[in-house]
């Protein structure tokens, strides 16, 4: 039997919409590791007339704190067999060229064009996320066709986004280092797989990831925080869930994980995710990827 078989019995029937409460029963337990260069709380503010001297002790902590979560994140990312990336964020800045905001625009235009004004709210037209419009849609619309001829519209879409992609800074260095390593890889992501495979063709990246690239279907109600694309990489991989380790930077990503039974490692690159992800419980931050080469390097 697969290594996460009982995984999919559950999955089937578990809702995208369930939020991002932590599920206490399969979290990983880790350590707080948030490494961000620079970032040194404990020194005095500007105009402080505390000697310096004063602050050795806290230092010294500092010093010794920042030792102990370099040392876990090396635990964490030389551990797993296998390692998911979530694409949008992790691996490239997707719509750096071709803004999610006017493509989000671009789907309501079309609904529009259709005479379909009805499947959305005033507040659901003026969303600047694609995703949001997407999801709305289907919540009116399951199953039918208007959702899948609009899920195919965003699929175009995101194939003209995957030409101006800007990719991420280290990632394409982590991801051959890792498959040097002898690491197997997958991608896990709510854009279109084939857009996906489109940026990895173009980047020299897609014999890192071979044919594991698991991204959006037609099933809407799928899309993470609802675990389908991490159960679908786990199984194709024959992947026991505690040997694999995803990396990711939002909520959806990180609950994700959770249901699959999947390690974490969140990536934030601004102040916006790093809350995000510590209100949805993530335990295990770095706010570049230059910290998870050096990691891995030793």
């Amino acid at each position: 039997m697969s290594p996460v078989a009982p995984y999919l019995h559950w999955a089937s029937a578990w809702s995208a919409t369930a939020g991002v409460e932590r599920s206490n029963s399969i979290r990983v337990a880790s350590t707080v590791c948030l490494l961000r260069r620079g970032k040194r709380n404990d020194l005095p503010s500007v105009g402080s007339c505390a000697p310096r001297r004063h602050r050795w002790p806290a230092d010294v902590t500092q010093t010794d704190s920042v030792t102990s979560r370099s040392e876990n994140l090396q635990a964490l990312i030389t551990r797993p067999r296998y390692v998911l990336f979530d694409f949008d964020g992790p691996i490239c800045r997707f719509f750096a060229g071709h803004a999610a905001d006017r493509v989000a625009v671009e789907l309501v235009d079309w609904l529009d064009e259709r005479g379909m004004q009805h499947p959305l709210t005033d507040e659901e037209r003026r969303s600047t996320d694609p995703w949001d419009v997407l999801r709305a849609v289907d919540r009116r619309h399951h199953g039918k066709d208007l959702v899948v001829e609009l899920e195919e519209r965003l699929t175009q879409e995101e194939l003209r986004a995957a030409s101006s992609a800007a990719p991420t800074a280290h990632a394409d260095l982590l991801v051959r280092r890792l498959a040097e390593r002898g690491v197997r890889l997958a991608v896990t992501t709510n854009n279109s797989p084939d857009a996906a495979r489109k940026y990895l063709a173009d980047h020299g990246l897609e014999a890192c990831f071979g044919p594991h690239v698991y991204g959006r279907t037609h099933d809407v109600s799928r899309l993470k925080p609802h675990p389908d694309c991490v159960l679908r990489a786990l199984t194709a991989l024959d992947a026991d869930p505690a040997d694999a380790l995803m990396v990711g930077d939002s909520p959806s990503d990180l609950v994700a994980a959770q249901r699959a039974g999947v390690a974490f490692l969140g990536y934030v690159r601004n102040d916006r995710k790093e809350q995000q992800l510590r209100d949805a419980g993530a335990e295990h931050l770095v706010s570049s990827l230059e910290d998870v080469l050096r990691a891995l390097d030793g």
